[in-house]
């Protein structure tokens, strides 16, 4: 299987731990996203695989072999550097065919996978030309035409489209993804992101501080995330936590009270904590001038205009929390009081001391066997 399994893996430089104990495995043919802020450790991982950077402890497992040891030109892969890493002195032909040359790969073959990669990443008619005399979005198609004429069993990317335009980043993730469908590779992609991370991964692994956070499809990352971290890194605006406190069905924020219904009443009996945070992301926000069962009295405090929706800012009667809604039309004005609402599935409980997820109620779900791992289940 030409997947790839990290066993207990350690990379420290003297007493700095980059990467802490990480396990994980990544499936053959997966399009998978190491995906964090700078100096998570998600560029460390991604060389440790291409072999750049040997492991200070633990197994690393290619193809169903450990290859801690193995030198980076035997593993099988294809990699792309954030800074495109083309050769100044040749031109874009001998770019590309470079690496199949150094493995004296028969002349016809290599001709036959040059006119393709040309074709398929557009770069026909610029074949003579050095990589002083494209532009950015042509240099990074030059990158990505060497790694891909390789066929390797293994493509990793490495931010590669961090120093494109916003047009020109949407254009080259179709194309990545075009590229593994034609070929299905294993794909390990590094970015901090999360646009390219949703669209790109099949799953997505959030690093923070050396650690897995989280490995799930995208759909679960965005709507079921295991931590606080995890909560605030996906999303913009990011997801609103607040502190609250809970005891005996209630829960309290500042000096007003939300009465949670029995299918969270499990989830946090189960775990027994009373010190809690409340997550709610600012699209599931409702506020309104009246007020509903369920809801919270606010200050709005400022308004933002995104164009197509408005960013309102509320804070808290009674306490120092400010939430932010995102709202469409009635825009409340500054200064106004208003009503905050919020569905009870739309709803994520964190504890406030480990900052992990006390997991989701079975309600909110048709089939009980998709749960995740770190779904709490009754």
């Amino acid at each position: 299987m030409k997947n790839i399994v990290f066993e207990n893996v350690v990379k420290a430089y003297d007493k700095n731990v980059i990467v802490k104990n990480l396990n994980m495995e990544i499936k053959e043919g997966e399009r998978l996203i190491l995906l964090g802020p700078s100096g998570c450790g998600k560029s460390t991982t991604l060389r440790m695989i291409a072999g750049f950077e040997k492991l200070t402890s633990g197994k690393l497992h290619m193809n169903g072999k450990v290859v801690n040891d193995v030198p980076c030109g035997d593993r099988g892969v294809s990699m792309v550097f954030q800074n495109y890493a083309l050769f100044p002195h040749m031109t874009v032909r001998d770019n590309i065919i470079y690496g199949l040359k150094a493995h004296k790969m028969n002349s016809k073959e290599i001709e036959v996978r040059l006119e393709e990669v040309l074709a398929m990443l557009e770069l026909k008619g610029l074949e003579d030309r050095k990589p002083k005399d494209l532009s950015g979005g042509q240099r990074q198609r030059v990158a990505l035409a060497r790694a891909v004429v390789k066929r390797s069993d293994y493509f990793l990317l490495d931010e590669p489209l961090s120093n494109l335009d916003a047009q020109l980043r949407l254009r080259a993730r179709k194309e990545l993804v075009k590229i593994h469908e034609i070929y299905n590779q294993t794909l390990v992609y590094v970015t901090h992101d999360q646009i390219e991370a949703m669209t790109v991964g099949q799953r997505v692994a959030i690093m923070y501080k050396g650690k897995m956070e989280m490995l799930d499809v995208p759909s679960n990352v965005y709507n079921r995330p295991a931590s606080i971290f995890c909560a605030r890194f996906i999303g913009s605006p990011s997801m609103n936590i607040v502190d609250v406190d809970y005891n005996a069905g209630v829960l309290k924020l500042g000096n007003q009270e939300i009465q949670l219904p029995d299918m969270w009443n499990k989830i946090v009996n189960k775990h027994g904590k009373d010190k809690l945070c409340i997550g709610v992301r600012p699209e599931h926000v409702v506020l309104s001038r009246e007020k509903q069962a369920h809801s919270i009295e606010g200050l709005v405090k400022y308004v933002e205009d995104y164009g197509n929706n408005y960013g309102v800012y509320v804070q808290v009667r009674g306490d120092k929390n400010e939430l932010i809604a995102i709202a469409g039309e009635n825009i409340p004005a500054q200064g106004e009081t208003v009503y905050i609402n919020v569905g009870f599935d739309k709803i994520h409980l964190f504890d406030r001391e480990t900052e992990k997820s006390l997991g989701y109620p079975v309600e909110l779900y048709n089939v009980k066997a998709e749960l995740p791992d770190n779904f709490a289940s009754e």
